[in-house]
């Protein structure tokens, strides 16, 4: 059962936190992707594992995806929030 203290904490103000967030998470994602595609870019004369460069701006494509998916995530639930738990004030 969820407390009062929970359902009001869900109201404007949470929701201007998080889209501050979702929005952090986006700029963040394609910060990391470019990054990576920067460092990958670079060295990419030298293609092999040994390359750190090249291994480190790999690294930090799938980092991007991973956070841009966690964004994802975050943004979704807190859009159906609201309809999985209904109106209990």
């Amino acid at each position: 059962m969820l407390s009062n203290n929970y359902m009001n904490n869900r109201s404007g103000g949470s929701e201007r936190s998080v889209q501050k967030l979702v929005k952090w998470m986006t700029a963040a994602s394609w910060t990391t992707l470019l990054i990576g595609l920067a460092l990958s870019l670079a060295n990419l004369s030298h293609f092999s594992e040994q390359n750190a460069s090249l291994m480190v701006g790999i690294g930090f494509m799938v980092g991007s995806v991973h956070i841009y998916v966690i964004r994802t995530a975050i943004h979704l639930v807190h859009a159906r929030a609201p309809h999985l738990f209904g109106n209990r004030d």
